[in-house]
């Protein structure tokens, strides 16, 4: 039995408003905030959610209670305000729980408070041919976390910035991912170097060009952020190209709505595989998330393995794929810059396409290096940094 009801869960969460009134009905515990809102919080969602230390361990701060131990049809003898605003719920089986207000608003699931949470979740920052380029320098990320945080948050909602004054020593790229986190290996290695030779493995280690794509489209999870990083470029060509993912198929589902349909429903193929491995992945060009925002491209023109779809699909397919590529040869979404030595780029490979114009060798050296850090990663950095 629970006497204390102390909170196991500490984490703090603002005060939005004060619980002013609460009631106890058949079903749920209700109850009304200084603001005018009423928020309806059922029995089980609140014995599931109970903070207490019997219920959460406070080192972990994870959940130890499993519902299915609690009775269904479980309901309170009494609930309350106490002074200090929480609110305070006897359950028939003699469990206490305690509820701190703002814990409470930050989670309430009324349609008020659900759609006002959603609003305040972040929003990408769609992009075409006149995009600012966000530009950061390097000895400000790598000594302020202000700076850090900035360049991050620009990272998460536009998807392509650039990172300036960075030392051209190989292997310097490791340092400045490591300020977000751990760096994702691959078949290509810890760092990648993107240079042309002649037993290549990818295209994108040849002089030629390379059309629009996401690296690593071959994988269940492609690679959240992707870094390139400039050592040498005196090679004649190399530009470099981006195209904003998501804004043209936000443009496609405007413009062409069964297009847009058909690449987010037909998975296509992509594969890769050298001497020593294999990849392959079915999987969607574009793939929505849970409320039906566009989350991911995965596109590879040069990893693509012929299309596998029905009769009646196969048509539709090749219309969405075709009217999808020509798109990102438009003009209106395309940003063109050559990138200089000390200088890298850091996007998300997951919505921005990239590419590169050919070079030619024999001209001068041109050697970059890059890596990967999962999207995840990006996010708790943020996370924790806005603490």
């Amino acid at each position: 039995m629970n006497t204390a009801a102390a909170f196991a869960d500490f984490r703090t969460y603002p005060l939005i408003s004060a619980l002013t009134a609460v009631q106890t009905l058949a079903d749920q515990v209700q109850v009304t905030w200084a603001d005018g809102r009423v928020s309806p919080f059922h029995h089980q969602w609140l014995r599931d959610n109970c903070p207490c230390p019997l219920c959460v361990y406070s080192v972990t701060r994870e959940q130890v209670l499993e519902i299915v131990d609690v009775a269904e049809d479980l309901t309170p003898s009494a609930a309350h305000l106490e002074a200090d605003g929480c609110l305070h719920v006897d359950w028939q089986d003699g469990h206490l729980s305690r509820f701190d207000p703002g814990w409470l608003r930050a989670h309430a699931y009324d349609d008020e408070s659900r759609a006002e949470r959603r609003a305040a979740k972040p929003k990408s920052l769609l992009w075409k041919s006149d995009l600012q380029l966000p530009v950061f320098d390097y000895q400000a990320l790598m000594n302020d976390n202000h700076a850090l945080l900035q360049w991050l948050l620009a990272v998460r909602d536009i998807g392509l910035t650039q990172v300036r004054g960075v030392p051209t020593e190989p292997g310097s790229l490791k340092l400045i991912a490591q300020r977000i986190s751990f760096i994702r290996e691959s078949n290509f290695g810890v760092l990648f170097n993107v240079q042309s030779k002649a037993d290549a493995d990818s295209n994108a280690y040849t002089a030629f060009n390379l059309p629009l794509h996401s690296d690593l489209p071959t994988r269940e999870l492609q690679p959240g952020l992707q870094f390139l990083h400039c050592l040498v470029n005196d090679a004649e060509g190399g530009e470099s190209i981006f195209v904003d993912g998501f804004a043209i198929a936000e443009a496609l589902r405007v413009e062409s709505p069964e297009s847009f349909q058909a690449l987010c429903e037909i998975p296509v193929e992509f594969r890769n595989k050298d001497r020593h491995s294999d990849y392959r992945c079915l999987a969607p060009i574009i793939a929505l998330d849970a409320l039906g925002q566009v989350s991911e491209i995965r596109m590879a023109n040069f990893l693509r393995g012929p299309f596998d779809a029905s009769i009646d699909d196969m048509p539709k397919l090749y219309r969405a794929y075709r009217r999808f590529i020509a798109m990102t040869r438009e003009a209106r979404f395309r940003v063109m810059t050559r990138l200089n030595p000390g200088e890298l780029w850091c996007f998300d490979n997951r919505r921005t396409l990239h590419a590169r114009n050919a070079f030619d060798p024999a001209t001068g050296a041109r050697h970059f290096q890059g890596c990967y850090v999962d999207r995840d990663e990006l996010l708790s950095r943020i996370l924790v940094l806005q603490r």
